[in-house]
Order: structure tokens, then sequence, then C-alpha cells
């Protein structure tokens, strides 16, 4: 095998290495599970982080491609009163920071009719697909993490 031979085999073998190893570590996020929106959902929430205390909802906002953060979702909240009926009292919107983060305080959602505590919630960022999900909180626990993972419109 002359020199110039082996050092093209040598560079082709490692460019196929680097390749597959940044295939391999290309992190992917599993997109959140979307839910049922319900009957009680209304555009039009207003911008604020908490419509009542006693239990905080935070995370990221994600691509499910990249995991890369998403700056300026919106993200609309909507959840049973303390009197378990919904109003405009306990409906939010907030908008993901720089670094996709999110907080909302709410008191701690009620059952009714049957189903368990729960919040509404409805993601939309401009280049991903709207998602509608729901988070239900642990019993006895006054905060959770709850990251939002979109998909990517096609």
């Amino acid at each position: 095998m002359n020199r110039s031979y082996s050092l093209k085999i040598s560079l082709l073998c490692t460019f196929i290495l680097i390749s597959i190893f940044s295939f391999v570590e290309a992190e992917t996020c599993k997109p959140t599970e979307p839910d049922m929106l319900g009957p009680f959902y209304k555009a039009g929430a207003p911008v604020r982080s908490s419509v009542g205390k006693g239990y905080v909802l935070s995370g990221v906002v994600r691509s499910s491609k990249d995991c890369s953060p998403i700056k300026g979702a919106q993200i609309e909240f909507w959840l049973a009163g303390p009197d378990r009926q919904y109003d405009n009292s306990h409906r939010a919107t907030v908008y993901s920071d720089t670094e996709g983060s999110f907080r909302f305080e709410s008191n701690y959602p009620e059952p009714y009719y049957g189903r368990p505590p729960h919040i509404h919630i409805r993601v939309s960022a401009g280049g991903f697909r709207t998602l509608v999900t729901q988070h239900y909180p642990e019993k006895g626990k006054s905060r959770a993490t709850f990251d939002l993972v979109l998909l990517p419109s096609e």
C-alpha cells in the first residue's frame, strides 16, 4: 500500500467515526403527550403568571428535534378554582423566557365530576405544532416541574 492511499483511508475512517458519534450523540427529546382540550378552553386569557397561591408549576419549553429551548412560546393555562368551577380568574397566559423557562402559580387544582386534579395547558410557538396537554399534580406536592416538548411543524 502506498502512503497516499493509507492517508486517504485513515481520513475516511476518521470522518465516518466522527459522523457516527455525532449522530449517536445528537440529543432528541420525547414530545410531550397530548391530552384533551376539554370543553372549558377560552382563547385570550390574560397575561399573568399567577391565578392563586399554593401550587407552582415550572419547566422549560423545548424542541423535540434537538432539545433546544424555545423562547417566546405562548403557554395558556386554565383550571377549576377552589369552588370546582372554571372561571376567568383561573385562566392565564405566560410566555417562555429566552431560556425557554416558564413559571405558573395557582391554587392546588380541585377534582370535579370524577376527574383527578389537573391543569389544562395549550402551547404554541412559531415553527412548531400546537400542543394541548394536561398536568396532573401529585397529591401532597405544592410544586412540580413539567417540561413541554413540541414537535416541529412539517
